[in-house]
């Protein structure tokens, strides 16, 4: 956590509770060790301890302080900020009256407390929750900055938006496709990987349709625009990024919804019990005294402390993993997680290609040798593969021609090399096996006697059969959604063990899925989206969960995502799971005990049985021990059996 990358608002915060903090242990310590009541003699010494710790209370809870009375303007009265004042200065009240009786104060200092503890927990909950959504200005790099219209004789370089239906434009190598549009001239390798999904650029020629947010990598190609900007691929993207946050459901804060119900009880409950008994006996000190000591034992610090530090203890538990959660309801939601959809490109496989089979594997070393000839100079990913898989220089002094859409023909003298898929090998009438693996196929010959062929694929992650049997043994359901073909998507799917496959999807396709998928889903289900390119922002911010690949993702999946496995390791979301599994069964063990025993004693201090002694049990005793369980959260204990991340 980088002071640099907070916000204003909570660098400002946080300078806010470390001022108040370092003041509430001095005063204490001081309090403790002199006892600041007896400092000025006299009836009322013990104002001197008073306005200590008021001026301590008010630095670290102003806020609470306006919020609640604003908040009681607006009409909305029993919230947390209300719980809180209810709480804390009843405290004070509570020493005041002591003190004003002659009596040892009590409750200034636990009032600090409590209000320092609810600020602490409420700036790292903001500071997690915000930072989830700060911006998707990474995901702007998809937006074209200018396209190049023909004009006549000339081209001239203007705004996307000004470009009219019918228009051609001219995208050079290695500029974004800025508008949809048909290819009326030239042919193209285009990259669609951080739109679609789709693993291998794609040659588009002629009469080929195109979308916006493709990259050029290859050649000059003029298009005629068939869509305006406001209505291209890319545009819809950026749109559905910008509002899909609004569409997401919102767990409840379990603080304000019991707030709404108990508050009002106990404040009222606590008025009627010094009033009405003290109308009838006209012993008010009495009844006061056990309505004082009746609101200290209602504070729900054991709730209000507790059930956010188990939370973060869960957060931070993640964290240590390599996982970032963005805030405590996404634990308390992941606990329920059954339904988990994947990208497939960069998530479920490694997202690069290599050689994964050559055949026959007998000349495997000729075939790798004629095939880096051939594509030695060349910059396409298959090129870059088969280099990669030959690991050494090629032999030079060969003339290679490039035949657009079939391969390389090198030739030196009487010797011809050809390297490039099956319509290659058919136009100069070289019988060859054809392979029937999926992937992309580069056949090799040599003065026209077939040699062999490499197949080319994206591999599959070696965690990701490992984590989609973990799920589908907790009876989770797996489905992949993906911008690859059919073939591709089944062969993959069936090798890793998924439930369901969705293939050929734009990303408007991907949200139309996640939406049926929520919409067939039961009431308990949860959705969680695994993602890891641009693309994928729209679906990640749709679901209840979404889930980025945090090491090689994208900076606006990231940004989108509410769990970022930052070491690319999806074994993480298992691990997430046992996690978010511990935190909630901690923070329900919190909440019956608290109120079960607050309960108890609220009876008991309402008849007078209880003391002030109990009352300090009850209200901090039983936070402490809820504080000591919620450290639980984040021990290393039922979690590291877990195979360790990489």
């Amino acid at each position: 956590m980088k002071f640099s990358t907070m916000s204003r608002k909570e660098r400002k915060n946080l300078v806010r509770i470390i001022i108040a903090l370092c003041l509430f242990a001095i005063v204490f310590v001081v309090d403790k060790v002199v006892t600041l009541d007896d400092v000025f003699a006299g009836d009322y010494g013990w104002t001197f301890a008073l306005g200590l710790y008021l001026v301590v209370y008010l630095i670290v809870g102003y806020d609470v302080l306006w919020r609640a009375v604003r908040n009681i303007s607006r009409g909305h009265v029993f919230d947390e900020n209300f719980l809180m004042c209810v709480a804390t200065l009843g405290a004070f009240a509570l020493g005041i009256y002591r003190g004003a009786t002659g009596l040892p104060t009590e409750g200034f200092d636990e009032a600090c407390a409590v209000l320092l503890f609810y600020q602490v927990g409420e700036w790292f909950q903001s500071y997690a929750t915000g930072k989830s959504r700060r911006s998707v200005s990474a995901l702007m790099d998809l937006r074209p900055d200018h396209a190049n219209v023909k004009r006549g004789d000339g081209i001239e370089q203007v705004d996307p938006s000004e470009v009219e239906v019918g228009d051609i434009i001219v995208v050079y190598p290695g500029e974004k496709v800025p508008l949809d549009g048909v290819i009326v001239k030239g042919s193209a390798m285009l990259d669609s990987k951080a739109l679609t999904g789709e693993s291998l650029p794609r040659e588009a020629g002629e009469n080929d349709e195109i979308i916006s947010g493709c990259i050029d990598l290859t050649s000059q190609i003029e298009v005629r625009v068939t869509k305006k900007f406001y209505d291209s691929t890319v545009s819809k993207i950026l749109d559905l990024v910008e509002n899909a946050s609004s569409q997401k459901s919102k767990a409840e804060n379990f603080i304000t919804q019991f707030a709404r119900y108990y508050t009002p009880a106990v404040v009222i409950t606590a008025l009627l019990l010094a009033v009405i008994p003290s109308a009838i006996t006209s012993d008010w000190s009495t009844w006061i005294y056990r309505a004082l000591n009746f609101l200290v034992v209602s504070c729900p610090c054991a709730l209000v402390i507790s059930i956010p530090l188990s939370f973060f203890a869960g957060i931070g538990a993640a964290s240590r993993y390599g996982i970032l959660v963005k805030g405590s309801e996404y634990i308390e939601k992941f606990n329920k997680a059954d339904i988990f959809v994947f990208d497939k490109t960069g998530t479920l496989t490694k997202g690069n290609f290599a050689v994964t089979k050559i055949a026959p594997e007998s000349n495997r070393n000729e075939i790798l040798e004629l095939a880096a000839i051939a594509e030695q100079y060349s910059d396409h990913p298959i090129a870059r593969s088969i280099m990669a898989a030959y690991g050494k220089d090629a032999e030079s002094g060969y003339i290679l021609q490039n035949s657009a859409g079939l391969g390389v023909v090198a030739t030196r003298g009487n010797d011809k090399i050809y390297c490039g898929n099956e319509k290659l090998m058919i136009s100069n009438n070289i019988p060859f096996v054809k392979e029937s693996e999926l992937g992309t196929v580069v056949y090799v010959a040599r003065n026209d006697k077939f040699v062999g062929s490499v197949l080319i694929a994206d591999e599959i992650k070696e965690e990701s059969c490992e984590l989609i049997g973990k799920l589908n043994s907790m009876n989770c359901k797996t489905v992949m959604l993906t911008g690859d073909n059919e073939a591709i998507a089944k062969d993959v799917a069936s090798r890793i063990g998924l439930t369901g496959y969705k293939a050929s999807l734009l990303p408007q396709n991907k949200v139309e899925e996640v939406d049926n998928m929520l919409k067939a889903k039961g009431k308990n289900d949860v959705l969680c989206f695994v993602g890891d390119g641009i693309n994928d922002a729209p679906v990640l911010m749709r679901s209840d969960i979404g889930i980025a690949m945090g090491g090689v993702g994208s900076d606006a999946a990231i940004e989108a995502a509410d769990i970022v496995l930052m070491k690319d390791d999806l074994r993480g979301i298992s691990l997430a799971k046992r996690i978010a599994k511990r935190t909630m069964t901690v923070v329900y063990e919190n909440i019956w005990f608290s109120l079960i025993v607050k309960l108890a004693i609220l009876i008991l201090s309402a008849f007078g049985i209880a003391n002030m002694w109990i009352a300090v049990f009850g209200d901090v005793g039983v936070a402490v021990l809820a504080i000591l369980n919620a450290m639980r959260v984040n021990s290393d204990r039922g979690i590291a059996n877990e195979p360790p991340l990489k």
